[in-house]
């Protein structure tokens, strides 16, 4: 038995008129396979290029290990220089991932590699973000804190990606006061027999190449795996959508500082109730809809 997936469509190419139109405002992912070739990135961005321009910035590293009341939220696992990370990435298979590395920030030079699409949608200028894996490391299903509207655009390597929309939530088994789905599930090759409701789930799948765009709507949650070392760049706009843009809101003022308390006064009991309700509630709803 396999999750409920289909193929994410594929464009070479792709007018702002019919992304608005096709992608934009039905909410449909979408991959356009040629659309940044006229980008110095193009041509340059590979993991070489990464350590020659930033190997010596200390970078934040973050693998799959279970959640812990004593992590802050989003906070790494550890940090390394970069060029120590990619010579690690190239040596053998590593669980740490790069997570949400301004590049604008850290690497201002890499902000000539690359311009801002017109996609027909406001980009944020100041939140260009690297993401980079080793072979098989593998994000959590999540969603992003603001439910952004997201152009991931991917280099070098190959990297499998699972998404669902919002209206699958029910089924993923979502933990409270989170943006993640249980962290025991392997959407690589789920249990169904531990993970029941997952079957009910509709999703997309894809895998992205050297210069691919995939473009995830407002909220969408998504799995990434890397199949090689490579990384990736996202670009994003606000959400539109009034619902989203008012959980977007409720995330990030509310939501993650609440998270946060919790875990300073009920310590891993407070981690392990949420899995345990996570499991609870959708197995009833699994329970009641079958």
């Amino acid at each position: 038995m396999q999750l409920n997936l289909q193929d994410i469509p594929r464009v070479k190419t792709i007018s702002k008129a019919d992304f608005i139109q096709d992608y934009f405002k039905p909410q449909k992912p979408v991959v356009v396979e040629q659309f940044i070739e006229d980008w110095p990135a193009f041509s340059k961005w590979n993991l070489d290029y990464m350590a020659k321009v930033a190997g010596d910035k200390t970078v934040p590293l973050y693998d799959d290990r279970p959640v812990s009341h004593t992590d802050g939220f989003n906070e790494p696992h550890t940090t390394m220089k970069m060029g120590d990370y990619i010579d690690l990435l190239k040596k053998e298979p590593t669980k740490y991932r790069i997570f949400l590395w301004n590049i604008l920030k850290e690497v201002p030079i890499l902000q000539k590699d690359f311009t801002y699409p017109d996609f027909g949608l406001k980009l944020m200028k100041g939140l260009p973000m690297l993401f980079f894996g080793g072979t098989n490391s593998h994000t959590f299903m999540h969603y992003d804190i603001d439910l952004g509207n997201i152009f991931h655009f991917h280099f070098e390597g190959k990297k499998e990606c699972i998404l669902y929309p919002q209206s699958e939530t029910k089924y993923l088994y979502k933990v409270p006061h989170s943006l993640i789905t249980h962290e025991s599930i392997d959407f690589s090759n789920p249990d169904f027999e531990k993970w029941p409701a997952l079957q009910k789930a509709k999703g997309y799948k894809t895998h992205l190449k050297h210069g691919e765009v995939l473009y995830m709507p407002e909220g969408y949650w998504h799995y990434m795996k890397y199949i090689s070392p490579g990384f990736s760049m996202s670009l994003r706009a606000i959400a539109r959508n009034p619902k989203n843009l008012g959980k977007a809101f409720y995330n990030v003022l509310i939501m993650r500082y609440y998270d946060n308390v919790m875990r300073k006064i009920k310590g891993q009991k407070w981690i392990d109730s949420k899995n345990e309700k996570a499991i609870v509630r959708t197995n009833a709803l699994y329970d009641s809809v079958r």
